[in-house]
């Protein structure tokens, strides 16, 4: 059975760092991008990051780019998001997802996707 799971989620004061896994299991990662999105209370899901399945390309949004970094540990089938100076507005129910290859803007182009991991960032 094919899955990710996703760790690392939890409270944050604004300003800290959290470090989010999505584990693969079931398959390979090494031919997945593998791409991040978040879900906020009452808004639409949004790519966050993602990262090719070479690990040559990466790409954040504009919300984030400087503060989160994106990697890929192929050998534990294991992506990460290094998140640091996290905001408020950075609160949300993080996914990952992927896709065959390369990344893609839209999130019905992924066929694999976690559960989820809940961000909070509150002082």
């Amino acid at each position: 059975q094919l899955q990710l799971v996703e760790s690392g989620g939890g409270l944050v004061q604004p300003g800290g760092s959290l470090r989010l896994s999505c584990a693969a299991s079931g398959f390979t990662l090494d031919y997945y991008a593998v791409g991040w999105f978040r879900q906020a209370p009452g808004k639409e899901r949004e790519g966050v990051s993602c990262i090719s399945a070479s690990g040559g390309s990466t790409n954040y949004a504009d919300s984030v780019k400087g503060r989160f970094t994106i990697s890929r540990d192929n050998a534990k089938k294991t992506v990460y998001l290094q998140m640091n100076s996290l905001k408020p507005e950075d609160t949300a129910v993080y996914y990952c997802a992927a896709r065959y290859i390369t990344c893609s803007s839209y999130r019905y182009e992924y066929a694999y996707w976690g559960q989820g991991t809940q961000v909070t960032v509150s002082s």
